[in-house]
């Protein structure tokens, strides 16, 4: 394999999504990908800071995902942040569907990554939006461990 190449493990994660949202749920579901999606994602190439997923005609899309073009596909390029279907099991579709009626819900995607098999996978979390108040509530419990912790060594 070529030096750079990720054949499996993580490509990208959307850590702004922990900080925006709360997480109530996780899936895995897979991504329809060109040829020289894939390529620029084994490059480790995407961000996804911006993405969001929204259904469409009973089926779930991945949006605003954004995959650089792969300098080696000469003219079959893709369309950097177009709309990529994503692929999950009927249940778990119906599940979400169902969730993202209900108030405030929505589907962000949480990381991309190539699983053992070399399946492009998109973790996606079922999320609520936090408010200030609830920021700052995970600023004090996140420094209360601290505290606890320098504590804890400080006693040794």
């Amino acid at each position: 394999m070529a030096k750079g190449l990720i054949s499996h493990g993580t490509v990208a994660q959307n850590r702004k999504a922990r900080h925006d949202y709360a997480i109530e749920d996780t899936f895995e579901a897979g991504i329809m990908l060109t040829g020289s999606e894939v390529k620029s994602l084994r490059l480790g190439r995407c961000t996804l800071v911006e993405a969001f997923a929204q259904p469409e005609q009973g089926e779930l899309f991945l949006l605003n995902a954004h995959i650089p073009a792969y300098a080696g596909a000469s003219h079959f390029q893709h369309d950097e942040k177009r709309k990529r279907k994503l692929l999950l099991h009927r249940k778990e579709l119906d599940r979400l569907m169902a969730a993202i009626g209900r108030k405030g819900m929505t589907v962000v995607p949480l990381s991309l990554y190539f699983n053992d098999r070399g399946k492009a996978k998109v973790q996606l979390g079922l999320a609520k939006g936090k408010t200030g108040v609830d920021r700052r509530d995970d600023i004090k419990k996140r420094e209360w461990q601290r505290e606890q912790a320098r504590v804890m060594r400080a006693k040794g």
